[in-house]
């Protein structure tokens, strides 16, 4: 009896000291509203890390986008998050206006991935063709405190305008602003996103649309991290002419409570798994190695670093 019970007594410690080991990790993907491209692309990686990274369970989280999202990860609320990198900037710089109380000095970066195009898009019978037209004119702005609405206050201010000069100002995710323009009862959208954003086509298949320009000289009064950008001709049905507009970069960012080697794993999976990030949306095709290591205004995590450097992307 006292042999089986030292029996089971060693069995226990042997059992508590294993997941050392092999502890499950988990990765909560914080994105974006279902209707953008966040969300489809955090789905395949969700999918990816699951299916490849050993011990591990995934989550994939709608969230409102950039600014929630890096406040989850300061939280320790998720693992890799996407984000603008005006957001991300600001995230890390404390500016209280963008929806950061304090600066948040545990994000990570994993690496940059493909530019957000401003896309304005109007109903045809709006009469709303330039962003001067915007003046008195309804205007959903994005989710408030959202990367798209600080992109919003960032496009209008350069133009020379603000919200009190709109004609009234909706504070909506992609989605329910394009039911509201369906309806008639808004007049234009502004939507920062990846090329062919599910909600903008949508739209543009059930009424006429106008994609209005953010002409170079405005993108240039804002200065980096926004740059000048085309949205090419037919992205969206009805737009037969390519639009110049500005276009800020994304990137995946993670924690400083992330380990290395997850975040090793984390940031390896997403270079070498390309394929299936353009399968998932078309915005995938604009993520490059070769600029992955670029350009963030925050550290890169240790993890990212020891993977960019077998790339010999960093020496």
């Amino acid at each position: 009896m006292k042999r089986t019970i030292f029996g089971a007594a060693a069995a226990l410690a042997l059992a508590a000291s294993a997941p050392c080991a092999h502890a499950q990790s988990f990765i909560n993907v914080l994105t974006g509203g279902t209707s953008g491209v966040y969300y489809p692309l955090g789905v395949a990686i969700g999918k990816i890390y699951g299916e490849k990274i050993p011990n591990v369970k995934t989550q994939v989280q709608a969230t409102k986008a950039s600014v929630e999202n890096l406040i989850l990860l300061q939280q320790g609320r998720g693992e890799i998050a996407f984000t603008l990198g005006d957001s991300l900037k600001a995230a890390w710089d404390g500016e209280e206006e963008a929806g950061f109380k304090t600066k948040l000095d545990k994000l990570r970066t994993i690496g940059a991935i493909y530019p957000n195009y401003i896309q304005i898009v109007a109903t045809a019978e709006s009469g709303i063709k330039t962003l001067a037209d915007l003046k008195g004119k309804s205007l959903s702005v994005g989710a408030p405190k959202s990367g798209t609405e600080l992109n919003s206050r960032a496009i209008l201010g350069a133009a020379g305008m603000s919200y009190k000069d709109l004609g009234k100002v909706e504070y909506l995710p992609f989605a329910e602003s394009v039911d509201l323009m369906k309806n008639r009862q808004l007049g234009a959208t502004l939507q920062s996103a990846g090329l062919g954003v599910a909600s903008l086509k949508d739209l543009s298949t059930s009424s006429p649309i106008t994609v209005v320009s953010v002409p170079k000289e405005t993108v240039d009064k804002i200065g980096p991290p926004f740059i000048s950008a085309i949205i090419p001709a037919n992205t969206y049905t009805g737009q037969d002419k390519d639009v110049p507009t500005a276009a800020v970069v994304n990137y995946l960012v993670t924690s400083s409570a992330v380990s290395d080697d997850l975040a090793y794993q984390m940031t390896k999976l997403i270079y070498e798994s390309l394929p299936e990030l353009q399968n998932a949306h078309a915005a995938g095709k604009e993520i490059k190695l070769e600029t992955a290591a670029t350009g963030s205004p925050v550290p890169l995590h240790p993890g990212a670093i020891r993977y960019y450097k077998e790339k010999g992307l960093i020496k």
